[in-house]
């Protein structure tokens, strides 16, 4: 018979782990691209011959998003499958009504499909949308399973954006190994505050090597997910944090909307902030969505290391790239910090260079502050510049990841931190298996 052709369209992760689990050595199917979107440099590079599998000696070309008409048709192409994260169910169906009306089938795989069964026990940290408070009950849960005498092992949800073959599977265990791995910003933002607790992370490409190799020094395993994507491995208990300054998204985006009718637990975020009104919105959306789910109030207060630095005057505030971006937060945590301490913003964008000025185009949403986009060297010199270009009397500095440590911010910076905070009960600790 005939091998079915398909393309499938990611963003250069779970893009992949589709392809490596459904289609990698499938002989009923011929892979014949990927598409790119929302990462810098993806295309035009190939998915590796020797990530791809016998069948593709030539690895598979990364085609740009916008030619996903052509190709179909050009190609051929039976299956378009759908595979990144954090998007509006309209966008998936405008781009569903773009793969059918140049003749091609769209497909939505199920975590049924794509997710692998570990041998170790498998807690999942989920969103349902990027930006709601993820890491930081990530890293919540992390501390209870240790102080329960568990030996955890994080893997987090791919950033592959360099060498592919290289970053297959990758072992932190250090600051030094982020930087020999030469990573950026955005994986060094997820990385480095479990790394400075004490927690071994592994991520990359091939994600049945990587549960292999952190299933043999774990008692458990503690996805850390990106976006708002459900996992790659099958929970065992499956936590999803939902955000009410984003009340009506948890239904309404793609694939944050089926993590949250799946889990066992959802957190409530940022009910210290958001008001009561949507909070209790987003309440009986989730009874609607999920009524067997338990629910866990929290808050993400914010502690500022030198106050001093930033009342009253004119900063320049960093968020977190992916939060204020596809995230479509138009501030985050440094913006609420500096306007608490009577701060007044300054405008970054007249100032943006090179490809922050076209970050600045793509997301309009986004207020006076600036994204800490840095998908490798080039623009994260160009984030440097930025900042630099700035007139202001202080750098506020809002990300998981001090910015100090890879680039030259002169004149006066401190950091924004946020921990997770448990409101009243049921908290974590509360519902979270013994296992």
């Amino acid at each position: 018979m005939r091998k079915v052709k398909v393309i499938v369209m990611g963003a250069a992760g779970r893009d992949f782990h589709n392809f490596n689990v459904v289609f990698r050595d499938n002989d009923a199917y011929e892979v014949v691209a990927f598409t790119a979107t929302q990462i810098p440099g993806i295309v035009g590079r190939r998915y590796p011959a020797q990530l791809a599998g016998r069948l593709y000696p030539n690895g598979i070309p990364i085609e740009p998003e916008a030619s996903l008409p052509a190709l179909v048709q050009q190609r051929g192409v039976d299956r378009v499958v759908f595979a990144y994260s954090d998007v509006s169910h309209q966008y998936v169906m405008e781009r569903a009504a773009i793969a059918t009306s140049a003749g091609a089938d769209f497909w939505l795989l199920s975590p049924r499909v794509t997710q692998l069964k570990a041998a170790k026990p498998v807690v999942a940290v989920c969103a349902v949308r990027t930006g709601a408070g993820k890491s930081q009950t990530t890293r919540k849960v992390a501390q209870i399973l240790q102080e329960r005498g568990k030996k955890v092992v994080v893997i987090r949800h791919p950033m592959p954006y360099g060498d592919l073959v290289r970053q297959a599977v990758q072992r932190f265990a250090s600051l030094d190994d982020l930087d020999r791995a030469e990573c950026t910003i955005e994986e060094r933002e997820e990385y480095e505050p479990h790394l400075q607790t004490g927690f071994v992370v592994y991520a990359g490409v091939d994600y049945g090597a990587i549960l292999h190799q952190a299933e043999a020094e774990a008692d458990v395993i503690l996805w850390d997910g990106g976006n708002n994507d459900v996992s790659f491995f099958r929970p065992d208990f499956l936590l999803v944090v939902a955000d009410p300054l984003r009340a009506g998204h948890e239904s309404t985006y793609w694939p944050g909307s089926v993590a949250a009718r799946q889990a066992d637990v959802i957190v409530i975020n940022k009910v210290d902030t958001a008001g009561i009104e949507p909070v209790e919105r987003l309440r009986a959306s989730l009874a609607t969505l999920n009524p067997g789910a338990r629910i866990v109030e929290a808050a993400s207060p914010i502690t500022v290391e030198e106050p001093d630095l930033v009342a009253g005057r004119k900063v320049l505030v960093i968020e977190d790239g992916p939060t204020v971006t596809h995230g479509e937060m138009p501030f985050g945590a440094g913006a609420v910090a500096a306007r608490k301490l009577g701060a007044s913003l300054v405008d970054p964008r007249p100032y943006a260079e090179g490809s922050l000025a076209g970050v600045y185009r793509a997301y309009p949403h986004l207020g006076s502050v600036l994204p800490a986009m840095g998908y490798g060297r080039a623009q994260m010199d160009e984030l440097a510049a930025t900042i630099q270009r700035v007139p202001c009397e202080a750098v506020v500095i809002a990300t998981p990841v001090d910015l100090r440590r890879l680039i030259e911010i002169r004149g006066s910076s401190t950091r924004v931190r946020y921990d997770l905070q448990e409101i009243g009960r049921p908290t974590l600790a509360d519902v979270l298996p013994s296992f």
